[in-house]
């Protein structure tokens, strides 16, 4: 039996090329994504043995389907949680933060890769991994990024939390360094990012903490041995 993997935000970016090497490894794969067509184009470029569901992670009803793709899979063996959001574009300074918007950023980005691993919890088979993908603006105080970097910051202690509580999973919060993504374009409107790494450098990274033993912990994805 293939192995399962469920990948949010795999519509585009990282969390697609993702999906693309772990289909080319024999993984059965769900994805997910906010915009059903451009999850559906994902779905056929992907190929293999992919199972798409539309919608936005921050939605109870949403994770509930989540849970019962993960169900007929037979169960996961990873939970990818990638999907999240940038927040206004430009970036504002914290004082200058909407505060609505940045309750969205926390829910998408530090509640709602908590949220699925709750909704899913049941589906995880024994030794299941889980990726948190977050960010070096986690960790680093960069001016205009309090927004974005403090939701990831929340992600990582969840993911430090997460490890603790749960021994018998390998939890990893995972840095993809900067990508050549939407994301990244709009944190920086008007400039040239033709520069910074494509998302599949991120990838090949990625795959060793899936198909290797690594114990839990914080990795940058282009720097692991």
């Amino acid at each position: 039996m293939s192995k399962v993997a469920l990948v949010t935000g795999a519509s585009r970016g990282l969390g697609l090329e993702l999906a693309k090497a772990l289909s080319k490894a024999g993984w059965k794969v769900i994805i997910n994504g906010r915009n059903a067509g451009a999850l559906e184009a994902a779905r056929r470029d992907i190929g293999g043995d992919i199972v798409a569901v539309a919608g936005d992670v921050v939605d109870a009803g949403h994770r509930g389907e989540l849970s019962k793709a993960a169900q007929d899979a037979g169960g996961v063996d990873i939970v990818v949680n990638n999907a999240g959001i940038l927040g206004p574009s430009p970036q504002p300074s914290l004082l200058d933060y909407p505060l609505d918007v940045l309750e969205d950023v926390y829910r998408a980005n530090t509640i709602a890769p908590l949220a699925v691993l709750q909704a899913v919890r049941g589906s995880m088979k024994t030794g299941a991994k889980v990726i948190n993908i977050t960010s070096d603006a986690g960790v680093e105080a960069y001016e205009g990024w309090g927004g974005y970097g403090s939701s990831k910051a929340g992600l990582e202690h969840l993911s430090k939390v997460l490890a603790v509580e749960n021994p018998d999973w390998r939890v990893y919060w995972v840095d993809p360094g900067d990508m050549n993504t939407q994301m990244h374009q709009e944190a920086f409107p008007g400039e040239d990012i033709s520069d910074r790494p494509h998302p599949e450098t991120s990838v090949p990274g990625l795959m060793k903490l899936i198909e290797g033993d690594y114990p839990s912990g914080r990795y940058g994805a282009r720097s692991i041995d």
